[in-house]
């Protein structure tokens, strides 16, 4: 590639690697594989980052990146970048920077195949009962509009309640929604609506200027070229339907 002499890009190329942070438990986003390797649309984003700085995708070193470490990981040099479901907010910019978004999510709903009760959006929950994690955001935020809540440890534990009726829907990050109904054949769906916006960024090394514009040039030229929707249909659309592609957000500090 012919890249500015002394920039995080030229330093990827010559060394022929990147090391990508991303989930290795979030199945359609990044899920390890039988092999180790991780699969799903944020690693495909990862994959055409590597791309473009003319790296083959079997020279990309994955590290799993959990919540608590990925600022840590981009800050130490443990990482290059990390493709996460990483959620872009003001607190995470004071130490590292962010480019995109290339997805925004949001808290939607899961409900049984067919969507029995109707719940199509939050003005649609009528006296159904709605099942969430017990102190998670997705609770303070579904409480704005029902109180008709029930609250369980960990998301899977909703399915049962639904299953058995104590529940209609399962409310949190419509990614998450889809990790679930993936792993559990054909019984649920995810309603094509979401009520809290998401905006999922890359995040790199703060004050990198030249590798965030050369990102975010990669992913404006992605959603232009077909290749991220390509990369979205082989993965997350699986369950979700495609999206139009966010606007990059180049913000300066």
């Amino acid at each position: 590639g012919d890249f500015p002499e002394g920039s995080t890009m030229a330093k990827l190329n010559s060394a022929q690697k990147i090391t990508i942070g991303t989930k290795f438990d979030q199945p359609l986003f990044g899920l390890a594989g039988p092999d180790g390797k991780p699969e799903g649309f944020d690693v495909e984003i990862g994959k055409l980052i590597a791309d473009k700085l003319g790296i083959p995708a079997d020279k990309i070193n994955w590290v799993e990146t959990v919540s608590q470490n990925r600022e840590p990981f981009i800050q130490n040099g443990q990482v290059d970048i990390v493709v996460a479901t990483y959620t872009i907010n003001d607190k995470r910019k004071e130490v590292i920077d962010f480019a995109g978004p290339y997805y925004i999510a949001g808290q939607s709903f899961l409900v049984p195949k067919g969507n029995p009760a109707g719940i199509t959006s939050t003005d649609t929950i009528g006296d159904n009962t709605i099942c969430t994690v017990t102190g998670s955001t997705s609770e303070k935020n579904i409480k704005e509009f029902t109180d008709k809540v029930i609250t369980v440890d960990k998301y899977s534990d909703c399915l049962e309640p639904i299953r058995t009726g104590g529940a209609q829907a399962l409310t949190t990050d419509n990614v998450i929604l889809a990790g679930l109904v993936d792993q559990n054949g054909d019984e649920f769906e995810v309603v094509d609506y979401t009520f809290t916006e998401e905006p999922y960024g890359i995040g790199l090394k703060k004050g990198d200027d030249d590798f965030r514009n050369f990102i975010n040039d990669t992913l404006e030229a992605s959603f232009k070229d077909g290749s991220w929707a390509k990369a979205w249909e082989n993965t997350a659309g699986k369950v979700l339907p495609t999206p139009a592609p966010p606007t990059v957000d180049r913000y300066t500090n």
